[in-house]
């Protein structure tokens, strides 16, 4: 292999300086590694795999280079360390080990003067020796991690690749066209279609047959379901066998694969709900020890342990379940959005488009005059429609809320201190528990994530409920089509006779064409209206089949069946992930409910005897109370009163993002469940305290 020169591009961005680290460190590269290398054989596979332009000999120099580097700064780090800590005295050298001098001469004063500049060097040693470890593994992790998350999105999308390359090949598309147009749906199918531009790169621009381009990615291709599709496909292509038969057959069984896969990854999740409610309690336990460990007289607890439990261990719970559960969890592939033809440009425009961007005037702004001026009439346009319309803005963008709440909530925050109507100290916050956590943790959340919430449920609403009806309406749409209507006369026949809102999207796409625009126009402007991937598949599925034929009726059952495949896997799925969420919420009510009980059954009964114990003494009562307060003495009741608040608050928000995350395999989706949670831990706390 050869080298890349230097100026091409490095697999973290970097050009000329990255390639020169390569290239200085190239004879040490050739020096370590022999060319029958186990390691370099598996990174070159991996670069592959992970679709990385760099060669081995390149990548893994570079990551000696790095590695040197890191090494050498850990290195003259771990010497300052060393002479910090052995030359001042900070630590004492003299019988570190346990060993004993040696009588002679000589050697007690080789022992005694080398004992702590050897110690300087280890240090240096051990710190340059991880510093290189470091630099070089995670350098060489790079790839090993992206080709994973290369086969994770492969697996999750090849059911739907295959019913696509079935339904073309029902549509009559041979085998070339179908490896064409498999290539060319990356806006939907991701890194499946990728696979495929290799196999047809392959064969346009080096000359090599499709046989062999298909039999060099199945050996590339980090999935190894994919690998196998690819060399089944292969032998069905060398036989002469029948390809759309091959298909169908493929197509099922990797529905049945998904749904299995589907079933594993819930049975996984129900096995975290029941860690999590163990998990979750343990704090609970925890601070009940150490409450009661700080009233038995002798023991030293500190406060600090209550602090790190409420503040670190809590939290630190809820992120580390969120983490793990996000490693067998995964948000659905793709952003849903489709690109128009190279003639569609305003398509892409839209799809493209930000908050400040007015679309297609951009392009032509500055050559001519007429054009600004459309450009600030444009922008005056969008301006008065946003404020005619706030609602429909927020819902169509819901993180922009924020724009707006967080600095009212600054600002009502701030306005609080300044009256003097926040607590400014943390003995202010600890005799007014209640009304400081309001201040400063309620009301900010409340104004800042009710909206956030309310937004975005409707977006996801809104745009879902196209696809609620999308496999009865497919049917619907076959049958038309097997009458011998076109597909655009089938989309009005069902909008016709069907009552939903995709049956209303049926008759827009028909009035659009008969005004002149494309149906694969209409069809793409219609799909980025609502961006869901899974709909933008069916999209992607009949746009294809119609550019060859109108007569598509088995194409349209194709992919009503794999839409109803799809709405069999989500019912199942929101009907186990219900429990889920069943159990966290059940497990946050148990913790809150020990906690107020803890806090009015125990805590105040406690100071309530102190409080006697303390009548006693001064009317002179007997000895019995005076051991009563001995008991309590150590207990601060406004303090535990705060942190048993923050304890079941902090409890309350990352229950509800977990549940959230669970359901829908996004945080946003916690919001309304946190809402919920906090109000309930709200209520509960001023009803205890």
């Amino acid at each position: 292999m050869s080298l890349k020169t230097p100026g091409d591009t490095a697999p973290g961005g970097g050009t000329g300086t990255s390639d020169l680290l390569g290239d200085t460190f190239y004879p040490l590269y050739d020096r370590l590694f022999s060319g029958d290398s186990q390691l370099v054989a598996d990174v070159e596979l991996k670069l592959a795999q992970a679709r990385m332009t760099d060669t081995v000999e390149l990548y893994l120099s570079r990551a000696i280079g790095i590695g040197f580097i890191c090494g050498l700064f850990l290195w003259l780090l771990g010497l300052l360390v060393g002479y910090g800590l052995f030359f001042t005295g900070l630590i004492q050298t003299q019988g570190m080990l346990g060993m004993p001098i040696p009588e002679n001469p000589t050697v007690r004063w080789l022992v005694l003067n080398g004992r702590d500049p050897a110690l300087v060097l280890l240090t240096g040693l051990v710190l340059g020796s991880l510093g290189f470890a470091m630099g070089f593994g995670s350098l060489v992790a790079v790839p090993y991690s992206r080709a994973s998350a290369r086969k994770r999105e492969i697996n999750m999308l090849l059911t739907d690749s295959v019913s696509f390359m079935y339904a073309l090949s029902v549509g009559g598309l041979n085998q070339l066209e179908i490896l064409e147009a498999m290539a060319q749906a990356d806006d939907t199918y991701g890194e499946v279609s990728k696979e495929f531009q290799s196999i047809v790169q392959e064969t346009e621009y080096f000359d090599i047959d499709y046989r062999t381009a298909i039999r060099k990615q199945a050996i590339e291709t980090p999935s190894d379901e994919l690998s196998q599709f690819l060399t089944d496909m292969l032998s069905i292509v060398n036989s002469g066998g029948d390809m759309q038969h091959f298909l169908e057959d493929k197509k099922e069984k990797h529905m049945r694969t998904a749904k299995q896969q589907q079933e594993l990854t819930l049975e996984t999740l129900e096995l975290f709900g029941e860690m999590y409610m163990t998990l979750s309690l343990f704090p609970l336990l925890l601070i009940i020890i150490m409450v009661i460990m700080q009233m038995v007289p002798g023991t030293d607890v500190s406060n600090e342990m209550l602090y790190m439990t409420v503040y670190g261990l809590i939290p630190m719970t809820g992120i580390g379940f969120i983490v793990l559960v996000s490693t067998v969890k995964h948000d659905e592939p793709g952003d849903g959005y489709l690109t128009g033809g190279p003639d569609n440009r305003r398509i892409e425009s839209e799809r493209n488009q930000g908050l400040l961007d007015l679309g297609l005037v951009e392009r032509f702004t500055g050559e001519y005059s007429i054009f600004d001026r459309i450009k600030n009439r444009e922008g005056t346009h969008e301006t008065i429609s946003v404020l005619r319309r706030p609602h429909i803005f927020f819902r169509e963008n819901p993180l922009l809320t924020l724009a707006l709440t967080v600095p009212a909530s600054l600002v009502i925050v701030a306005t609080a201190m300044v009256r003097g109507s926040a607590p400014l100290s943390w003995a202010e916050l600890v005799e007014s528990p209640v009304w400081g956590t309001i201040i400063y943790v309620y009301i900010p959340l409340y104004i800042t994530m009710v909206p956030l919430a309310i937004f975005r449920e409707w977006n996801v609403r809104s745009r879902t409920r196209v696809v609620v009806t999308l496999s009865d309406d497919l049917r619907k749409l076959s049958s038309a089509n097997d009458t011998g209507l076109t597909l655009l006369e089938s989309f009005k026949s069902v909008s016709e006779t069907t009552n939903s809102k995709l049956a209303r999207e049926f008759e827009m796409m028909h009035t659009k064409v008969n005004y002149g625009m494309s149906l694969t126009e209409a069809l793409t402007e219609f799909n980025n209206k609502y961006h869901i991937p899974r709909l933008a598949r069916t999209v992607k599925l009949v746009t294809k089949a119609q550019e060859a034929s109108n007569q598509i009726s088995a194409v349209l059952r194709t992919a009503a069946r794999a839409s109803e495949n799809h709405d069999d896997i989500e019912r199942d799925r929101k009907s186990r992930t219900r429990m889920q969420v069943v159990i966290i919420i059940m497990t946050f009510m148990t913790l809150l409910a020990v906690i107020a009980i803890l806090k009015t059954q125990f805590i105040d009964t406690v100071a309530g005897l102190e409080t006697t114990a303390s009548t006693d003494v001064d009317t002179g009562g007997a000895g019995g109370p005076l051991d009563d307060a001995d008991l309590a003495e150590n207990i601060d009741t406004s303090l535990l009163s705060l942190l048993f608040f923050h304890a079941v608050t902090f409890q309350a928000i990352l229950s509800g993002f977990i549940s959230g995350y669970m359901r829908d395999a996004d945080l946003l989706s916690g919001l309304k469940y946190v809402i919920v949670l906090v109000t309930i831990a709200l209520v509960a706390w001023v009803l205890v305290a």
